[in-house]
Parts: structure tokens; sequence; C-alpha cells
């Protein structure tokens, strides 16, 4: 194997293993901020160093978001998934009142649905663009 610095290593295994999150707020609407943004990318950072992941890259939009996480064959895609959406929306709507006004009636910032994709295709690099150029409008 050549040099990647890329590759992590465990206690019994060497790993590579990426995945790329979308998630979507409920009914789609277009509630964040460049100040909602950068505080949910903070937010997401703590979860994923809870699960010993590592967050590559985050930007979103004012309906959603994109992440690129670096994760340890332990962790189950579905239980970070989880985590990251549950952890997120209840610190965001107890910061920030205008979103809990929002969504007074549903207590949930983000969609049920959730895309993850495997980067095991694609350069990391073709994704990290793809996400940095996500249209961050305040």
């Amino acid at each position: 194997m050549g040099t990647d610095e890329n590759i992590r290593t465990g206690p019994h295994c060497i790993f590579r293993m990426h995945v790329h999150l979308v998630f979507l707020t409920k009914y789609r609407h277009s509630v964040f901020t460049t100040q909602h943004l950068t505080r949910c990318e903070e937010i997401m950072r703590a979860v994923c160093e809870d699960f010993e992941a590592q967050l590559v890259e985050f930007n979103g939009e004012t309906s959603h978001i994109h992440l690129l996480v670096n994760f340890p064959p332990k962790v189950a895609v579905a239980r970070l998934v989880n985590s990251l959406k549950g952890v997120s929306s209840r610190r965001l709507r107890q910061e920030f009142p205008d979103l809990a006004r929002h969504y007074w009636r549903a207590q949930r910032l983000w969609s049920g649905s959730y895309f993850a994709g495997s980067v095991a295709g694609a350069p990391l690099s073709t994704v990290k663009q793809y996400i940095e150029q996500q249209n961050r409008t305040p």
C-alpha cells in the first residue's frame, strides 16, 4: 500500500471508509442562514468525534446539508445518522428560537429520510468539491 493520509488504523484493521450524507429539512422548508449552518457544522463535528469519525467536509443551503464523513468499520451508518440528526435538531431548536417557532408543530428539524452514498467509487476530491460548491446564502 502506498502512503495515503485518508487511511486510518484501528486495533485490528486498516480502513478508509467515507460516506456522503444529505439531510433535508422537514417539509423541505428553506430555514437555514449562514449562522445556522455554521453552528450545525460545529454540532456535527462534535457528534462525529463521539463516534471516532471525522467530518471531512460540510456545507449546505437553506433547506439541506451535505456531509462527507470518514468513519471506522465498527460504526453503523444508521446509528451515526440518527445521532447527527437527533442531536443537531435538538440543539439548533434550543439555540435558535426562530427554528423552534418554525417547527413548533413537528418538533423535528429534519425530514425522516436521508441520503447516504458510499464514496468508494468517486474520488474524494470530486465529492469534496461538490459539497464545497453548495450555495450557502444568508
